[in-house]
Parts: structure tokens; sequence; C-alpha cells
């Protein structure tokens, strides 16, 4: 009977770290890294600031727009970059902390989510601001449409 409950225990945990991070998004941490991917390809960095841990409307966001099928298509268009900010600290390192600091400094983030696009070189194209709890994505898609002409 023990071992039956840990197979369903174990089966439903991973359906909840699914749904927390799509496998289909290739989401890079390290900005160098993102900048070399960038030049080399040719596609501009798409920057999310958020705090994956404790902002709802973060999450909200991860789950009405990133994590949608719509998206994961166009995602192929950029390079992901995620810039995370989580209360819980063990869910990056502290160079990551870091390095996440100077960038929300560089780029002026005052309120989380906020999705920046950037060219290779860490230049600004454009910018997103916040999402509120009317679930409407379809700013986010122009935003990014608009990114792709």
């Amino acid at each position: 009977m023990k071992s039956v409950l840990m197979i369903v225990l174990l089966f439903v945990s991973t359906l909840f770290y699914a749904q927390e991070h799509d496998t289909r998004l290739n989401w890079e941490t390290d900005f160098e890294i993102a900048k070399t991917k960038s030049k080399k390809s040719k596609k501009p960095i798409l920057m999310l600031f958020t705090g994956s841990d404790w902002c709802a409307p973060c999450k909200m966001l991860k789950k009405d727009f990133f994590y949608s099928d719509k998206f994961i298509t166009k995602s192929k268009n950029f390079v992901l970059l995620m810039v995370d900010f989580p209360r819980n600290k063990d869910l990056i390192t502290p160079d990551q902390e870091v390095a996440n600091k100077v960038l929300n400094s560089k780029y002026g983030v005052r309120s989380l989510p906020i999705i920046i696009a950037v060219n290779h070189k860490g230049q600004v194209i454009d910018k997103i601001k916040s999402y509120n709890s009317s679930r409407d994505t379809r700013y986010h898609f122009q935003f990014i449409d608009k990114l792709l002409k």
C-alpha cells in the first residue's frame, strides 16, 4: 500500500512541476550567454523580470502567456532570458542573485513582471510592464508581434 501511495504522490508532484516549468521553453539565466546566442542567431533577447515564487501577476503571466502554445511557437524567434528575484534564495545561486540585481539596476526595473526586449549588445528595443487580474494577454502578443516585424 505504501508503494502505491508513493507512486501516486510522485506522479502528482511531477504534474505540478510540469505546470510550473514548461520544458518547451529554453530559458537562459546568464545574460552573457544570452547575448552570445543573440548575436550568433540574430534574434533579440526577451528578458522576463519576475519573482517566480511570490509574485502573483508573474505567475499568472507565465501560465497565461509564456506557457501558451501560441507563445511557445513564437518563442523560436527569440533568445529567452529569465531574470528572477525569488524569495526562496535556494532557487538561484548567490552569483545569479548578484547578476540579476545588476540587470535590474541597468534596466531600471521598478516593478514585476516586466518584459524587456534587447539586441545582442543589450540595447533596449522595447518593453512591456505588468500584468493584471483580467488576465488579458492581447497586449503581450501585440508586443511580441511588433518585435517580429
